[in-house]
Parts: structure tokens; sequence; C-alpha cells
């Protein structure tokens, strides 16, 4: 536990922390994640020479001092605190930068912006699963033309009720996501948390042979429909009825290395003792203009730091929001070396595919000159 890192209690896994003066690694996880997520990788990472740090985020796990309440200010799980928070357990730590950052799924936009904001702090960044689009935009030269005038992003409401007038009519999950329900649903699900949580984890990893993701033309509701019904939900079905269509058999659990019982049993523990509702939090961040409006500051702004991103072949996460991949390649970023994407893994690369992943890291980080231990 570290304590006091920007009004926060922060649960740590580490390793290689025995040996000073080791370059830091700083591993953000995403949801329904925990630091836990990583505990195929630290030990490549540590064994390479590095401090490896992955932390519970803000509203996971065992890291306390943020409100579980649907009702809680949401301000504190903004994507710049999220941000801040990264920033101060570096320094906590007694670091002045990282030699390499990973951040996963909802990790990604947050790796995005610390090295965004502080290029000096994070001078590499890889994205995993989740491309970054850029930052949103002030209106560009407007000043003596007819353009409308600056509206709040109405976007993922219309996409909402586009989505509703299908047939069979659906909702997109972060949408779900973010409703008063979801944390009671997925909390005390019929089938029990476990089985929830193991049919959740199947369904988005390589192990379930229906996930053939492919880029989406257009962010419109017919394109998304395309998504399987764990990404585009049919409406009205709970998180835990969804995939409950996809449990897997007990021969396809025994066979799952990389998440096994016991260690699902970990998962089972902390979001059965914790709920859900911190680590919803930031859906509903996501999806509310007026706390993304602070992300204006960094309107134009490019990372310009050395950057990568890391897909799993099977995962729907990297065409999930259309686009958003060819922006992160051509616009958002100006040192990309590259778009990996791993076979064999879908979602949750870093524990169904930690070798692979961890041969990627290494490659990428003397490509970047980023193994000079003199960051403390």
């Amino acid at each position: 536990m570290i304590q006091g890192v920007n009004g926060l209690d922060v649960h740590i896994l580490e390793a290689g922390y025995d040996s000073p003066g080791r370059p830091l690694a700083l591993l953000l996880h995403g949801f329904p994640d925990l630091a836990y997520g990583w505990r195929h990788l630290i030990p490549i990472l540590a064994d390479a020479g590095y401090h490896v740090v992955a932390p519970d985020q803000r509203g996971f796990g065992r890291t306390t001092g943020w409100g579980d309440g649907y009702d809680a200010p949401l301000a504190p799980f903004s994507l710049l605190n999220l941000t801040r928070d990264a920033l101060g357990l570096v320094s906590a730590l007694g670091y002045r930068r990282t030699a390499m950052l990973v951040g996963h799924d909802l990790g990604s936009p947050v790796a995005a912006y610390c090295a965004l904001a502080r290029p000096d702090v994070f001078p590499s960044v890889v994205l995993m699963s989740a491309p970054f689009p850029g930052p949103p935009a002030f209106p560009f030269n407007i000043a003596y033309s007819e353009a409308s005038p600056d509206q709040p992003n109405t976007d993922s409401q219309k996409l909402a009720a586009a989505l509703a007038a299908l047939d069979p009519p659906r909702m997109y999950y972060q949408h779900y996501l973010s409703t008063s329900g979801a944390n009671e649903d997925m909390w005390h699900p019929p089938q029990g948390l476990h089985a929830f949580l193991r049919a959740f984890f199947y369904v988005k990893s390589a192990d379930w042979p229906g996930n053939k993701p492919h880029p989406l033309q257009a962010r419109t509701a017919t394109e998304f429909s395309k998504m399987p019904t764990y990404y585009v939900m049919d409406l009205g079905k709970t998180m835990p009825e969804t995939v409950a269509a996809f449990e897997p058999s007990v021969a396809e659990i025994q066979a799952c290395k990389w998440l096994t019982e016991p260690e699902l049993g970990v998962y089972t523990q902390e979001y059965y003792r914790t709920g859900f509702q911190g680590a919803l939090q930031a859906y509903r961040v996501l999806s509310d203009p007026e706390l993304n409006a602070e992300l204006r500051l960094f309107s134009g702004k490019t990372i310009d730091v050395p950057s990568l991103f890391i897909g799993g072949k099977s995962d729907w996460g990297t065409y999930a929001a259309p686009g958003a991949l060819d922006a992160m390649r051509t616009k958002a970023t100006t040192g990309m070396s590259g778009v990996e994407l791993i076979d064999g893994a879908g979602h949750w690369i870093q524990q169904e595919q930690p070798a692979r992943l961890g041969t990627m890291l290494l490659a990428f980080a003397r490509e970047v000159g980023a193994t000079d231990p003199t960051g403390r």
C-alpha cells in the first residue's frame, strides 16, 4: 500500500524492487481487471531488469479513497485525475520518470494522457486494446464562417437512439455500464459472480471461436450491430444475461491455462467485496461531455513520445470505436512505431499471451532506448 497518492491509498503489485536503481515499468489495467491481471507479465519484465509496478486503479480492488456510490461525485474519476493518480504514484515511488508505461483497455486512455500531458515523466507509451484517437478538439477557423456554434457532444445519445430503433433493438455496452442498475446486475447475477466473470473473460478472449473482429466503416447503428452482443447488447438484457449464452463448458474451463479457477477466484473475491460501481464510474465520465470538457486543454496536441499499439487478433476492442485506429496512427501520434496484433489473444493480452507481449514490450524499450536506469 502506497499512502497519500492524489487522495488515494494505492494498492500495488510489484517485482524487482529489491534491486535499487532499476528503471520503472508502470502497468495500468482496465475493466473489469485488477493489478492482478498483469501477474504473468510482471516477472517477465522484472527478470529483464525492471522495477515493475502495477496499481489497482482508482475505483478498483484494494486501492481506497474513492466514493463507491452511484451518486458519488464523478469528477475524481475524470481522465485527467486518473492521469494525476499515475503521476503521483511515480513520484511517490521515488522516480522522476518511467522507462516503460503500458495501459490496457481503460488504462490505455490514461496512459495516453500521461504521455500527452507529461512527456518529461512518461517518455514512451504502449497502448493496448483501446486505440487513442486524440483529445477532443475545439472547432477550427469558424470566426468568419457560417458554421454552427459549438454544441455539447450529442453523438452518444444519437447512437443510443439509433441502436434502440434497430430490429431487434440493441444497446452499446458502454451505455449499459453507465446505467444505475449495472453494478447490482453484475455484483449479484443469477448465475453467481464467479460464473458471470468466467463467461465474461471467456467470451472476450481468443478461446471463444466466435471472435472474428474487423474494422467498422462508420459510427452508425448498422455497423455497430455487426459486433457480438457482449459489445452491442440486446436492449433490455443485462450483461450477466448476455454473457450467460456464451458460458464455457467444463472442459473449456479446465483447458484455460491463462485464467485458472483459483486465479479467477481472486477476481471473484475482490469484486464480491467491492462491487463494480467504482470501476464503472469511468464509463459514466466518458459519456458526460461536461466532465470531458477539460480534455480540450490539449486540443490539437499530439503524443510526440515514442509509442506503440498492441491488440489481440481476436479482440473487437481494436475496432469498437470506428476510425480510432487510423486517427491514432495518422493524427494523434507523431512517433508511433507500429500497430501489433498478437495471434492467439483476445482482449486479455497480458493474460492470454504474456510471453509474446513481453517480447514486444522489451523490443520496443530497446528501440527507444528506455532501458537506461537513470530515471531514479
